[in-house]
């Protein structure tokens, strides 16, 4: 996961060069869900973006700092929200162990009587016999199964909120933003300055691209499913206390019945207790505010309306600060029609805590850096594939490899959902792939993101200029390019064409009718989500497979221009010093040093 972006990086972390000319970075601070020390403070992002026009390293545009500037606005509201948030997670925390003990309390009661009343134990035979014939007489046939416990757990819940009180409300939490608007105008750059300026004021933060937060839905849905229908959580926390109960089995029996109801009506919701687990870990301390930073919202498919509307609501309705990005305003994203009452409710609850901000400049800024900042004389892209690039694409390989030493080979890596990915070519942390591994097969974006995960550094050889003949491999290869850039890998391409012409078409036919972009093919999305239902035991009747996107054909050419629009940024070298600073591989570098100097001597990082 990408946590800033490398422009506002450079200002903030110290880069020096060894006498061995290696890079040495000087960890100031971190991008990972790691603590930067207290005593060093991220300035604002309008004092970044104000700095990096002072530095020429960016153009000023007056949109941009309209919305640093109201970004700016936000981060100061966030520390008195902190304390808030705190407070009342204190209250919440007090709230909910009141309302469980006092729960068990009347469920006891209830099982007390149950033990006083128990006519099966207190009569003869002879008499048990004749009231279970009288009784199955007096049963009303149309009675569902389940309606006595949902009348009985409706009772105890109303009892609880008379004796203990509803659910605390949360403070009202600042309004977010929703910026939107096109490719390359700087929405992901000011979200990601923003981000970084609120490590140690806000406690619970995470920053998704819609790719990775649909597969974490996906991976969290499944795991509850699989939960549910293996018992595990009954089975740990019913077990011990039920049978400890002084009662004989039958009530045992009883008060286990009504628990799992309890399990059972909270589970059926899936969605909020996704949500729960989307931003805070439980393991970790519950209290004080939180920020979703949640880039390109898209609604490609009903799953994605669906599940963004649940929980983005749900953790908005909780407090959750969010400030997101998108190419389109909130009304327009459902351009379809797909579920449009769910929509309509997302777009509402959206519209109460966030203030919609256009960037209306129609400029491509990675073009503009990209001209003014030349790669001196590093090539990462060769076309085209002719003898003389595809030589030049060799020794670069050989010479990357040479750099991080080490024997090159073949490797698995893990990929969500419990699958693997086999990588053909890989050493320390750089990795080799042609176009056809990695765009055609039935791959997806939950690979993708193992591979940016795993390599810093990515060789792909054998990239064909998209046509519809190859729409599938196109659009993996758009979700692919998203991947690496989110993840900040550095990229080195083979390709048959300028990333110019790549998306241009061929002599089969102009690329302009793809039938979606989103986080998988329809194909490998429904099979992903029929997997995951089978693996976790779960019917797939009315699951959300076989899901057509409808995406229209001013979607698909942002598609398009977007990934050339990150191709060209990724050639530059503002991009590719950020490489050292923000990629998961030496992110994790730093933190396994500092875990054994405790942060005393600076590491040695290098390609």
């Amino acid at each position: 996961m990408r946590k800033a972006s490398s422009i506002s990086a450079l200002l903030f972390l110290g880069f020096v060069r060894s006498p061995s000319s290696k890079l040495r970075f000087n960890a100031l601070r971190s991008y990972c869900d790691r603590t930067s020390p207290s005593s060093i403070k991220v300035p604002g992002p309008l004092t970044q973006y104000k700095s990096l026009v002072e530095q020429g390293k960016l153009q000023h545009d007056p949109n941009q700092e309209a919305v640093a500037f109201q970004l700016e606005k936000l981060l100061g509201r966030l520390e008195q929200y902190e304390k808030e948030m705190g407070e009342y997670h204190e209250r919440l925390a007090k709230w909910s162990k009141e309302r469980e003990n006092e729960r068990r309390r009347l469920l006891m009661e209830e099982a007390e009587s149950q033990q006083k009343d128990d006519v099966w134990t207190s009569v003869t035979n002879q008499r048990n016999k004749f009231v279970q014939r009288w009784f199955s007489r007096k049963k009303p046939e149309n009675v569902e199964p389940g309606v006595g416990k949902w009348v009985s757990y409706l009772n105890r819940e109303r009892k609880l909120d008379s004796v203990v009180g509803r659910r605390p409300t949360a403070p009202p939490a600042p309004k977010g933003l929703y910026i939107y608007g096109n490719v390359g105008s700087g929405k992901t750059m000011l979200m990601d300055m923003f981000y970084s300026a609120t490590e140690g004021i806000v406690k619970h933060r995470k920053r998704y691209h819609f790719h990775e937060a649909m597969l974490k839905i996906n991976e969290q849905m499944h795991q509850i499913w699989k939960n549910q229908v293996e018992e595990k959580s009954l089975h740990s926390s019913l077990s011990n206390w039920v049978m400890n109960l002084p009662f004989d089995s039958r009530v045992k029996e009883w008060v286990a019945a009504e628990e799992r109801y309890k399990q059972e009506v909270q589970m059926k919701n899936i969605l909020p207790a996704v949500a729960d687990k989307f931003i805070i870990d439980w393991q970790a301390d519950q209290k004080g505010g939180s920020i979703l930073c949640f880039d390109e919202i898209q609604t490609v498919d009903v799953f994605a309306i669906v599940a963004l509307s649940g929980i983005v609501s749900r953790l908005l309705s909780n407090g959750t600060v969010l400030v997101a990005t998108s190419n389109r305003a909130p009304k327009d994203l459902n351009q379809d029609g797909m579920q449009r009452e769910i929509f309509q409710k997302f777009v509402n609850k959206m519209g109460e805590h966030c203030e919609n901000v256009l960037i209306g400049s129609e400029i491509d800024y990675r073009r503009v850096l990209a001209q003014s900042q030349r790669s001196m004389g590093q090539v990462h892209y060769f076309w085209p594939s002719d003898s003389i690039a595809l030589e030049k694409f060799e020794k670069k390989w050989h010479e990357v490899t040479n750099q991080v030493g080490g024997k090159i080979t073949s490797s698995t890596i893990r990929v969500m959902f419990g699958r693997t990915l086999e990588v053909p070519e890989s050493s320390n942390g750089v990795a080799r792939f042609t176009f056809e591994y990695l765009c055609g097969r039935p791959v997806g974006a939950a690979d993708y993101i193992a591979v940016a995960e795993n390599y810093h550094t990515v060789f792909i050889s054998g990239i064909p200029m998209m046509s519809m003949r190859i729409r599938d491999k196109a659009r993996r290869f758009i979700t692919l390019v998203d991947e690496l850039y989110n993840h900040h890998c550095r990229l080195f391409c083979s390709a048959a064409s300028s990333i110019d012409e790549l998306f241009q078409g061929t002599e089969e036919g102009a690329l302009f009718d793809l039938e979606s972009f989103q986080f998988e093919t329809e194909t490998e999305g429904s099979k992903l989500r029929r997997d995951v239902l089978a693996e976790g035991s779960v019917s797939s009747g009315g699951a959300p497979t076989g899901i057509v996107s409808m995406l229209s054909g001013q979607e698909e050419m942002f598609a398009f221009r977007q990934a050339v629009s990150r191709l060209i940024e990724m050639q530059t070298p503002v991009y590719l010093e950020g490489v050292h600073s923000l990629h998961p591989y030496f992110q994790r570098q730093r933190q396994e040093f500092e875990n054994i100097s405790a942060g005393n001597i600076q590491p040695q990082l290098a390609f």
